[in-house]
């Protein structure tokens, strides 16, 4: 079983950065959710890993719950 990686792996994040920013330009909120969405089940079908996903789903809500305490 695989585990999350949380170390930096992305060969060029400002070029990654850029190319996810331009996906919301033009959207309005609702627009901006689904493409949210699609790209979260695109990367989630391609990790294809169950136990993976649940990690990276409990950290995400883990640390959206410490921002807010």
């Amino acid at each position: 079983m695989s585990q999350l990686q949380t170390d930096p792996r992305i060969g060029e994040p400002d070029r990654f950065y850029q190319a996810l920013a331009a996906l919301y330009d033009g959207l309005d909120a609702e627009a901006s959710l689904r493409a949210s969405a699609r790209l979260i089940l695109l990367l989630a079908n391609h990790i294809g890993e169950h136990e993976v996903l649940l990690e990276a789903i409990r950290r995400a809500q883990t640390e959206q719950e410490e921002a807010h305490a």
